[in-house]
């Protein structure tokens, strides 16, 4: 299976991103924590090398402690400023908000030395779906942006202003325009980054199977009432249909909502908090 999805709004949205960057003092770069390194768009790099960056590993709650403590401690280790954050519960907006302020505090300074105060201006982006819009929406005392739990909601830029003197500019989502690593495009559209009629259904949850293989086997098993996954696709297909009551009468079983079942409750947490990439020793994050 080879993936590949770059629509022409993510062209327009870099060109955005690389105009809009000029009136900002700062990269909010977010990454989801189900899968750090396939959220990292190299096409960014222009965009962050000459601007403080806060890393936000987002969706923090949807994967073990300690698998995010393995990613905290590269990041720490590497000199990054980041904050591994839930997105959702707003818990860490005073931590994010005083970040902002700490790697901004020498243009904050500037201007303090002039007399004037300086509100600063910080862009978020991201690979879609990763959470900038609801990360926007909890660092806001009211809701101020569109989210959705799917690619390609955010399509505009947007400017959202917070009490603190901090305003964020929200972009839409972006990959890259050719997958490289064809893992980490799999795993994108694993936690829905890309769109999913770009995926067929019953690849993607061979895939899923693939994975439960060789990882949290025993999660699958105990969800699917399996003694163990067959090595071949069809086969495992057909067991969990079966066991699931996802049947077509004497035409067999239902192939596309067994896929789909997959699929969801993958996403869902139903097969466990998974994380998919882990930090490479001695290997630059970003």
């Amino acid at each position: 299976m080879h993936i590949q999805w770059y629509p022409g709004h993510m062209t327009k949205a870099m060109r955005m991103m690389q105009e809009a960057v000029k009136q900002v003092d700062c990269i909010i770069y977010v990454l989801d924590a189900r899968a750090i390194s396939s959220s990292i768009n190299p096409k960014f790099d222009e965009l962050i090398k000459n601007k403080p960056v806060l890393y936000i590993i987002g969706k923090s709650d949807l994967v073990e402690q300690e698998d995010i403590k393995k990613w905290t401690k590269a990041f720490s280790k590497q000199g990054k400023n980041f904050i591994a954050a839930d997105n959702v519960s707003g818990k860490q907006r005073g931590l994010i908000i005083d970040k902002l302020k700490k790697i901004n505090a020498e243009v904050i300074e500037k201007y303090a030395q002039k007399g004037a105060k300086k509100s600063i201006r910080a862009m978020v982006v991201g690979v879609p779906n990763t959470g900038k819009s609801t990360l926007i929406n909890s660092l806001c005392v009211s809701k101020k942006t569109i989210t959705g739990n799917r690619p390609g909601v955010t399509r505009g830029k947007q400017w959202v202003s917070l009490a603190e003197g901090v305003e964020l500019l929200d972009t839409p989502g972006a990959v890259p325009p050719a997958f490289e690593d064809q893992q980490k495009a799999l795993h994108l559209a694993f936690i829905g980054s890309i769109k999913d009629d770009i995926v067929p259904y019953d690849e993607l949850a061979v895939e899923i199977i693939n994975y439960f293989r060789q990882n949290k086997t025993q999660d699958f098993l105990d969800r699917y009432k399996l003694e163990s996954i067959p090595e071949d696709n069809v086969e495992a297909f057909d067991k969990i249909a079966q066991n699931r009551g996802y049947l077509l009468g004497k035409r067999g079983y239902d192939y596309e909502r067994t896929a789909k079942a997959l699929i969801s409750e993958f996403r869902g947490q139903k097969l466990g908090k998974i994380m998919l990439d882990f930090p490479e020793e001695e290997k630059e994050i970003l």
